[in-house]
């Protein structure tokens, strides 16, 4: 039994070393690849934060265009695919849906490339899973709700080809910038649970495809994935702006821990949820219904209040979704159609320089203790 203190958690651990992206707490930074998470907010697209975190740097034009052009070829879906998604019950839950079809993509992988782990092989994969994990979320929301998926267009980027295989109609400028941004916000973020399952399988030489799956399925417990959901539940439960802050009063009075606040990491706001905060209010003002995020603005200002706790990415990013017509139930998966660029470079790097992660357990439990033979137990 060992003497050293154990962190529940893993509770400020450092796990490894990895150049991706770094979470500055006290400053409230975000860092992808050495760029500050507000610049790429502002300026970069989800392709150019793909490459960016797949190969280290900022695309040249011609190397945008050639993953973009990788990207859009790989949009559709092998029929098999599409077999399955239509055999699955109606009521399954789209992050059901999204972990079991992420994994049979796999089956139907008829590359060169597969099982392999070199970096071409993962690129390859990579590019497949980034694109097909979109249309796979889009399909089914579509196919669950009694309608036929609609086939990507070429013409769009990453974003707005998302949004138009959910809603079968191309978006305006503002819903696909918004809906972009909300990609590269999502892209990456550290070691958290699901990155770090990932590379826990990417570890034991496991294939990219195994390895993705893992991450969605730490990413589908709700004390990781789905707290975008729930804020919106709180939203709807509210009703009305000024209901807000006397909901929050009574629910902190109840002990209830309000969704959307505090981070781990973060002891400042959240840099990711400063930007969607804004494209809330934005998109809310374009609709000519600003009450979700009025109603996000009195909460945040109660909890910080009488918490002094901040907002973290989810928060706002339930209006933003909301606004966007999206279905609850879709926020997580969607969070999985960004974070796999950040999940499949963690395996890149993982496998470019590997060792099987295998940490020690602190033992607390008995020793010593006397064999009973099986007749004389009680």
């Amino acid at each position: 039994m060992s003497e050293t203190p154990v962190k529940a958690g893993l509770e400020g651990v450092i796990a490894g070393n990895s150049s991706i992206s770094w979470v500055d707490g006290q400053k409230g930074r975000l860092i992808y690849r050495g760029y500050d998470i507000h610049d790429l907010a502002e300026h970069a697209s989800f392709e150019e934060v793909v490459y960016l975190l797949w190969y280290g740097k900022l695309p040249t034009r011609s190397e945008l265009e050639a993953l973009s052009n990788e990207l859009k070829a790989n949009r559709q879906l092998p029929d098999e695919i599409w077999q399955m998604m239509r055999l699955i019950p109606r009521t399954a839950k789209p992050m059901e849906v999204l972990r079991t079809l992420t994994s049979a993509m796999s089956a139907f992988d008829t590359s060169e490339y597969k099982d392999q782990t070199t970096r071409e092989a993962n690129l390859h994969q990579a590019i497949r899973l980034t694109a097909a994990m979109a249309t796979i979320v889009a399909g089914y929301e579509r196919m669950r709700k009694g309608l036929e998926p609609v086939a990507p267009d070429p013409e769009l980027n990453h974003a707005a080809n998302f949004l138009y295989m959910v809603k079968g109609e191309r978006p305006d400028d503002l819903e696909a910038r918004a809906f972009d941004m909300v990609l590269v916000l999502h892209a990456d973020h550290e070691f958290n649970a699901s990155t770090f399952a990932a590379r826990v399988t990417a570890a034991t030489l496991s294939d990219m495809y195994s390895a993705i799956t893992s991450a969605i399925g730490a990413l589908k417990g709700p004390l990781h994935g789905g707290a975008n959901e729930q804020v919106l539940r709180t939203l709807k439960a509210i009703g009305e702006v000024d209901k807000a802050r006397q909901w929050v009063i009574d629910a902190l009075g109840r002990r209830e821990r309000i969704m959307g606040f505090g981070h781990r990491v973060y002891k400042t706001m959240d840099p990711r949820a400063i930007h969607l905060k804004k494209m809330s209010q934005e998109l809310g003002q374009r609709a000519g219904d600003t009450k979700w995020y009025e109603m996000s603005e009195v909460m945040e200002k109660v909890v910080h209040d009488e918490k002094g706790l901040y907002p973290n990415v989810d928060f706002y990013a339930a209006s933003v979704y909301h606004s966007l017509g999206l279905e609850s139930d879709v926020f997580t998966p969607i969070f999985a159609v960004s974070r796999v660029a950040g999940w499949t470079a963690h395996v890149l790097e993982q496998h470019g320089d590997n060792r099987l992660i295998r940490p020690r357990s602190n033992y607390v439990g008995d020793d010593n203790m006397p064999w009973v033979p099986l007749d004389q137990r009680g």
